[in-house]
């Protein structure tokens, strides 16, 4: 009996042959040649071109590096995918996060430069390392900065022309969060991590376990069906989260996420409740009912930087919400 674990790692290494053949063997041998070092609580093996490794952030799908690519002379990132093949589930992460790397081409997209794995043979394959674009911050730390209008503003368009580039292409990426954001000092965005990005085909059953709590749309709190309009709501905590520098939506858990959003937000209509299971819509009948803040308890003007023109900042907030 063929073991489950080699039969997804056999798939995912064909699939990885298919889409990116030119990446994945380098007919030279120096190219091939490889050296391990300790990264924190892991041990990157990688192509020798890539020199000064330094850890710069983790996550639930691996960890990341930055390091100097010897032969485009330039500084890149570096993600080992962690453990891709414990499961059918993080493989098919690993695989599509592969898969709409290679194939999205946008400047507000992250830009896949390589892919390696140090392991010789199926039977040895467990290893995959992406090779990314640099880019200096995630948006969690550009939260933390005083804006004015022109930045958040540039901010915010790049992010909704990487989502309607994804969307055309009928990517509903899923996961939108500000560690998902990435800039540069010039201000340029680019969107990343798409370990749970899915294809928007019509019909298609989608799980309510995705996107970061705080940034769930209502359809995913409640398990509605839904599109690609759940990336739109996430943009918008996002802004908000922007210009309050805090949390929109701070939930525990996901009945109390439901609860803020209804707090600051309002109970939904009746036509909403009827499109929801009937237990659901129980509970959420049952639910003390909120008429919801105004715009100007949400944002309030002196959240509005000062030397910028604030009614132009707060009509960008009022057309994303």
């Amino acid at each position: 009996m063929v073991c489950p674990s080699l039969c997804t790692q056999r798939t995912f290494l064909d699939a990885q042959k298919a889409v990116i053949e030119d990446f994945a063997m380098n007919k030279n041998k120096k190219e091939r040649e490889f050296y391990s070092l300790d990264v924190g609580d892991s041990t990157f093996t990688v192509l020798k071109r890539y020199q000064n490794l330094r850890p710069i952030g983790s996550g639930a799908q691996g960890i990341v590096c930055s390091a100097y690519d010897q032969n485009l002379e330039r500084n890149v990132a570096i993600k080992k995918l962690s453990r891709p093949f414990q499961n059918q589930t993080h493989a098919k992460r690993a695989y599509r996060e592969l898969v709409l790397m290679k194939c999205v081409n946008h400047k507000n997209i992250i830009g896949l430069l390589n892919v390696f794995t140090p392991q010789k043979s199926l039977e040895e394959f467990q290893d995959v390392y992406l090779v990314m674009e640099l880019m200096d911050a995630n948006l969690c730390q550009v939260i933390q900065m005083e804006l004015d209008h022109e930045r958040l503003s540039y901010l915010l368009y790049q992010t909704l022309c990487g989502i309607k580039h994804l969307h055309a292409a009928g990517i509903i990426h899923r996961d939108l969060k500000p560690s998902n954001i990435v800039v540069k000092s010039d201000c340029t965005l680019k969107i990343l991590d798409f370990g749970l990005a899915r294809t928007a085909a019509t019909g298609l059953l989608m799980t309510p376990y995705v996107v970061t709590r705080y940034y769930r749309a209502p359809e995913v709190i409640l398990g509605m069906g839904y599109q690609a309009n759940v990336d739109i709501w996430s943009v918008g905590c996002i802004l908000a989260e922007m210009v309050r520098h805090k949390i929109l939506f701070p939930g525990r858990d996901y009945i109390d996420q439901w609860n803020k959003v209804i707090e600051q937000l309002g109970t939904p209509t009746q036509d909403f409740l009827m499109k929801l299971n009937q237990s659901v819509r129980t509970y959420v009948e049952n639910r003390p009912r909120y008429a919801g803040y105004s715009f100007e308890k949400l944002f309030p003007d002196v959240l509005f930087p000062a030397d910028s023109d604030h009614n132009k900042l707060k009509g960008t907030v009022r057309c994303v919400a």
